[in-house]
């Protein structure tokens, strides 16, 4: 046999290498456009990386661990994390969402996307089936299918808000969950009070003719990057099987230090099996548990947050120019991101000819929705302004 013949991957994760993100995919362009012309002169919007640094009160809280250390503080932990910490994340949670959250019902996680897999870990069995709405994160599907789940796709109309009743048909016997990301990434959309009822009324309906719990999974990194003024509701007042996962990968601008917890709905029914569930996933996921240092230094500075403000004003310069140009889109009400629709039909041939005029955005196909594509504003001045010219220079190419 020769040695290119050899099988060194699954055919599997081959498929799922060709299905990648696109997310990534177009950072790396990026990197090969930088290399080529020069970083300044490249305009890269793809990823949803926070160019701000943390505030303050992270900094501050560091350096207290590193002058005061615990020589302790590295050791093995309990697989759900440190009491300490749990308890102020259940403190903050029933501060900010009114349930009374207790340390039982919080796990930490190596970030939201930790948080996304243990939870499924823990509730799928074999084809157990778990509904997604477009427009979506694209890693769902494959944390689905790492625990042997399908994903069922509910598409949404032209201003994000997902089918109802599509949703109503796609639930049968095999339903396990229901992902929700409010503020959605990529759209920005804020899901409504009325979308939540309406969401929840079905799906109580179904847990009791299938006589099976049903779970919503509430991935929020995003919850507290809105703006305008708006509410975000919260999809605990409206239905019991509610999980939260989230991080503070966005609200703290720490992506890369993997730090985030699951809160388990106060009115879960036996939530001690299921988060017992829960840990041991975390353990035999390798996880273990969620890095030590972080879970100390968050855990003073839950309410800290990034300045809103910052990517307020990068919404509106970003909405401001694009209208200008004659690009169409919804204004985001949260998150970092505008997802308009592509001036030509096929979004992937777009942003190819913006790519050419230097600048990085991911096709809305990656998002489960062909025909838009997102930008990321969460970048800094430079890129964002220089950015402007290619997208005009597109559009006028494709007119």
């Amino acid at each position: 046999m020769k040695g290119n013949d050899l099988m060194t991957i699954s055919n599997k994760m081959k498929n799922f290498l060709k299905q990648g993100s696109w997310i990534r995919r177009m950072f790396e362009d990026g990197i090969e456009l930088k290399k080529k012309y020069g970083a300044e002169n490249v305009y890269d919007l793809s990823l949803g990386n926070p160019i701000f640094s943390p505030p303050d009160e992270f900094y501050d809280e560091l350096k207290k661990l590193i002058d005061n250390p615990d020589k302790s503080a590295h050791r093995y932990m309990p697989n759900a994390g440190l009491d300490q910490t749990r308890l102020k994340v259940a403190d903050f949670l029933t501060k900010t969402t009114n349930h009374p959250f207790k340390l039982s019902n919080i796990l930490m996680t190596g970030g939201a996307g930790g948080a996304l897999n243990v939870i499924l870990k823990a509730i799928l069995d074999p084809d157990d089936e778990v509904i997604v709405f477009t427009p979506f994160f694209p890693e769902y599907f494959f944390y689905t299918d790492n625990h042997s789940g399908i994903t069922r796709i509910v598409d949404s109309d032209d201003k994000f808000i997902p089918d109802l009743d599509s949703f109503n048909k796609n639930i049968n016997n095999k339903t396990k969950a229901v992902i929700i990301n409010s503020p959605n990434n990529p759209s920005g959309v804020v899901y409504t009070e009325q979308f939540l009822i309406r969401m929840s009324e079905i799906l109580n309906h179904y847990e009791k003719k299938f006589k099976r719990e049903i779970f919503v999974i509430s991935d929020e990194p995003y919850r507290r990057i809105v703006f305008d003024g708006l509410d975000c509701p919260n999809i605990l007042d409206y239905y019991k099987n509610t999980i939260v996962a989230s991080s503070f990968s966005k609200d703290l601008a720490i992506p890369g230090e993997r730090i985030g917890y699951v809160a388990l709905s106060p009115k879960i029914s036996n939530q001690n099996l299921l988060m017992d569930g829960i840990v041991f996933a975390n353990r035999i996921l390798g996880f273990v548990n969620a890095p030590a240092f972080m879970q100390r230094a968050v855990s003073n500075i839950l309410f800290s947050s990034v300045d809103v403000e910052e990517y307020l004003l990068r919404r509106n310069y970003l909405c401001d120019e694009l209208g200008k140009l004659g690009y169409e889109f919804e204004k985001p009400q949260g998150a970092f991101y505008l997802f308009p629709k592509s001036p030509i039909e096929d979004d992937v041939e777009f942003i190819n000819l913006l790519k050419e005029n230097k600048v990085l955005v991911v096709p809305g196909s990656g998002f489960g929705k062909k025909g838009y594509f997102r930008i990321s504003f969460c970048v800094d001045w430079h890129s964002l302004e220089g950015s402007i010219e290619g997208f005009k220079k597109t559009l006028e190419l494709i007119k």
